[in-house]
């Protein structure tokens, strides 16, 4: 019997060292702000921000946006990009969030935001880029054009019809955005 039961436990043990282990632990996230884009200082409050944190669930990462005093009741996109400002491209669609009338939004998505974040460029041998900053757009020209920002149409949304960037992670350098720093 006793046999069997150190049979039991080591078989346990050896399935437990192969099934693969969540990396996170307390305080294994890291935090930023997101800047006011620069066609966008004007028509925004000055006190538009935005916050994100970063937390590492192992082998994939949760990545918690709140923005604050945009404008009310409006619909905005979210993109991990290549560089902060124009042209942004390659570009990763995250989601959308709506302001409430108090101009605050939260959205939460699941991915793989990290210094490995980066697509292929087509070419032989394709090309990687890095994804390393954030950018939100306005969902819609006109909902820019509501806020008294330019009307100016981007790709920016689902249906390729969005408006102008307004905010961004243009407080990094354009080489070295915050999910760099996610290991």
């Amino acid at each position: 019997m006793r046999a069997l039961w150190t049979g039991v436990v080591a078989s346990v043990m050896a399935l437990a060292a192969m099934v693969p282990q969540a990396a996170a632990a307390a305080g294994d996230s890291v935090s930023f702000n997101m800047v006011p884009s620069a066609g966008a200082v004007s028509c925004l409050k000055t006190t538009a921000r935005g916050k994100v944190t970063v937390s590492d669930l192992g082998p994939i990462q949760n990545m918690h946006v709140e923005v604050f005093d945009l404008p009310p009741s409006t619909d905005f996109t979210l993109f991990v990009v290549n560089t902060p400002t124009a042209p942004f491209v390659p570009a990763w669609y995250q989601g959308d969030l709506t302001t409430k009338a108090n101009g605050k939004a939260v959205l939460d998505v699941t991915g793989i935001f990290s210094h490995e974040t980066f697509v292929l460029l087509p070419g032989v041998p394709a090309v990687p880029v890095e994804l390393d900053h954030l950018g939100i757009w306005f969902a819609d020209p006109r909902d820019a054009a509501n806020a008294g920002c330019a009307e100016t149409p981007t790709p920016f949304d689902g249906d390729h019809v969005a408006g102008i960037q307004v905010l961004n992670t243009g407080n990094f350098p354009a080489a070295k955005g915050p999910l760099l720093n996610i290991k």
